[in-house]
């Protein structure tokens, strides 16, 4: 996105999959390959990447509460990080690398809690629409880069990890449900998304982001 005050160019690339798929380790590559591009980056994280926005997340991975308190906070702290975090970011040029995106919340939310998808693209469409701009342009990720991983795996990764908040206690069901709803995802718009096979080695599943990277032109 080229601002009209600055011509800088902001990229937004988020980064998705279920718990265990190992997203982290591949941000953090990822902005040390930027880096050495002399690119200026962000990195964040959903929900959270703002001080309010970590106060509500929180609430959500700790206590509870039904699918539309859920649903609400999530786009209460996106509705935040966007407007504090995000959006300044990219006016000044910076890539931001985003820890999930909405994405997660049609994953988590919807497919895994079986909250109104209807419901879910409505508060989207509120939440996101981009500051200046027509009121139907959406604030969505240039690039979603999606480590697909069989819910059965991810569940042995995260058998040795530490005490489970109340995502990532839930049983293998909610986490296939939430494997199809990204699947659904994708579908509906696979030129925005990288698929990554994350049941590879680490080496591999590395080549594969540099390579979803380097398509778009923002790495050599």
């Amino acid at each position: 996105m080229a601002t009209a005050t600055t011509g800088k160019t902001g990229i937004l690339i988020s980064f998705e999959g279920i718990d265990g798929a190992g997203k982290s380790t591949h941000i953090e590559s990822l902005a040390q390959a930027l880096r050495a591009q002399g690119r200026t980056l962000t990195l964040t994280r959903e929900p959270g990447g703002t001080p309010l926005a970590e106060k509500l997340r929180l609430l959500l991975l700790h206590d509870p509460m039904d699918a539309m308190t859920e649903a609400l906070l999530v786009f209460a702290a996106r509705r935040d990080h966007l407007q504090t975090c995000i959006e300044p970011a990219l006016a000044r040029g910076d890539v931001v690398l985003c820890d999930r995106f909405t994405d997660a919340t049609f994953a988590y939310q919807g497919g895994g809690r079986g909250f109104d998808l209807e419901m879910l693209s409505y508060l989207e469409q509120q939440v996101q629409v981009r500051q200046g701009l027509e009121a139907n342009l959406i604030r969505h990720p240039d690039l979603t880069v999606w480590f697909d991983l069989a819910p059965e795996i991810a569940a042995v990764r995260l058998a040795d990890a530490r005490l489970p908040d109340r995502f990532e206690a839930q049983p293998l069901e909610f986490f296939s449900r939430v494997a199809q709803a990204y699947g659904q995802r994708q579908q509906a718009d696979p030129g925005r998304f990288a698929r990554i096979d994350a049941n590879q080695p680490r080496e591999s599943v590395w080549l594969a982001v540099q390579q979803a990277v380097q398509a778009r032109g923002w790495l050599p």
